[in-house]
């Protein structure tokens, strides 16, 4: 007998052959952008990006405004396209609106560029601010910070100054976060310290033999010599390093390459030394195995060595937010671990006196005081007395402290917390032309 093939409607199949159609959503543009003059903001922003992976629950994709400083450092990240911006504040207005309307960006994280901030504000971009810095402001800055960002995210901070009190009273929607760090290294858990001891080491510990050194903040827009601080401290860094009987150093940063190979072409005896760029994961992962970290104190950096536990010297600050940030890690940790400048480069009181008048004045005394050291000649009296006093300071750092302490007192969820502030945003709001 001939078989009848089955011919059924396909309605009338087992519910188990059915194709099961997905529906498709189209991702969400969010804009990213970051202050330009260190690497601090494109920390941050990588934090905050690793936040979003792990939590966003619709598929997101990232387009990138200005940064140029600091694309290297989110290169691990998936950023659609970066754009440069114009410094007029007019052209800037005008391109960031042809982008948003362009790549229909939903929403913004914006890390301490309140200029881009304004810019995406004012093209109908909803916009996470980031301010990592809150306790530097004053009045005379007023203008520069998006005070009516649609949630301005201020990072907690140890003390706040009375001369802020009056601007962040203005922010139209503060929310206080913890401190925005990227997460520890694979293997190594949220809060332990890392290989190197945070208490006294006695007679029978491992000397310090492995440092890290970093320097940020160079690529300020209004420095007028960003190779001045690092031809000043590098040198005193390293010789003070090799005194102390380190045996290799690593130094990272935002630094052009030909001067890097300026600075580490000819090391002090006994101290082997390497130099570049590290991305942020990398450097995180060198944070974990070195013994020691001398760093310019950008606040980033210091939180995230907090986090893990790592003995940490700052280096002489070079700009105002790096007074404050070295004075409130010493001050946490129980240590006197900061090198300050001698008064013949600038005084730091008179500094911070000047701000009342606005950053930029206080930052005219800071640059002007290193450029006139720089130029002075190699081994001046000035450059010895350096050498010394992080000498000092390494020797004071090798009997201990309470090296996770300021990172402890802010908080390590700030990410996450910018992070699900941003995703809120793109909750409620629609998609452009929706």
């Amino acid at each position: 007998m001939r078989r009848v093939p089955d011919v059924r409607p396909p309605a009338l199949w087992p519910a188990a052959v059915l194709p099961v159609p997905v529906p498709r959503r189209e991702p969400v543009t969010v804009a990213l952008a970051g202050a330009e003059f260190g690497w601090g903001s494109s920390g941050k922003l990588s934090a905050v990006l690793a936040a979003l992976r792990e939590r966003a629950r619709l598929p997101l994709r990232f387009t990138g405004l200005a940064s140029g400083l600091g694309r290297p450092l989110l290169a691990e990240h998936s950023v659609e396209r970066w754009y440069d911006l114009p410094d007029a504040a007019a052209e800037r207005r005008a391109a960031v609106g042809r982008i948003v309307r362009s790549h229909r960006v939903r929403a913004a994280v914006v890390v301490l560029d309140g200029a881009v901030a304004r810019a995406l504000q004012a093209a109908g971009v909803p916009t996470v601010f980031v301010d990592s810095l809150p306790f530097l402001w004053t009045e005379g800055d007023r203008a520069a910070l998006p005070l009516d960002a649609t949630v301005y995210c201020a990072q907690q901070c140890i003390g706040l100054p009375p001369e802020c009190e009056g601007i962040l009273a203005s922010v139209a929607s503060l929310r206080w976060v913890e401190a925005v760090i990227g997460a520890p290294p694979a293997g190594v858990p949220s809060g332990s310290p890392a290989p190197c001891s945070t208490t006294p080491r006695t007679a029978g510990t491992r000397p310090w033999r492995k440092a890290l050194i970093s320097l940020g903040g160079l690529g300020a827009p209004r420095l007028p010599d960003w190779t001045a601080y690092p031809r000043v401290v590098v040198p005193a860094a390293l010789d003070a390093l090799a005194d102390h009987g380190v045996q290799e150093a690593h130094l990272a940063g935002n630094l052009p390459a030909g001067l890097l190979a300026g600075l580490v072409e000819r090391p002090p005896a006994g101290l082997r030394v390497t130099a570049g760029p590290l991305p942020h994961s990398r450097f995180l992962s060198e944070l974990t195995r070195c013994d020691v970290l001398l760093a310019s104190p950008g606040l980033t950096t210091l939180l995230e060595a907090g986090r893990l536990g790592v003995p940490t010297v700052c280096l002489p600050p070079q700009n105002l937010s790096q007074i404050f940030n070295g004075r409130s890690h010493s001050r946490a940790v129980g240590a006197d671990v900061r090198v300050a400048w001698s008064g013949g480069v600038f005084r730091e009181e008179e500094a911070l006196g000047l701000r009342a008048k606005g950053e930029d004045h206080a930052l005219e005394l800071i640059y002007g005081g290193i450029g006139r050291m720089a130029a002075r000649a190699d081994g001046s009296p000035g450059t010895a007395g350096l050498r010394a006093a992080v000498l000092a300071a390494l020797r004071r750092a090798e009997r201990g402290a309470d090296w996770g302490a300021l990172t402890a007192a802010v908080g390590t969820g700030g990410a996450a917390q910018v992070a699900d502030a941003l995703l809120a945003i793109v909750g409620r709001t629609p998609a452009p032309g929706a």
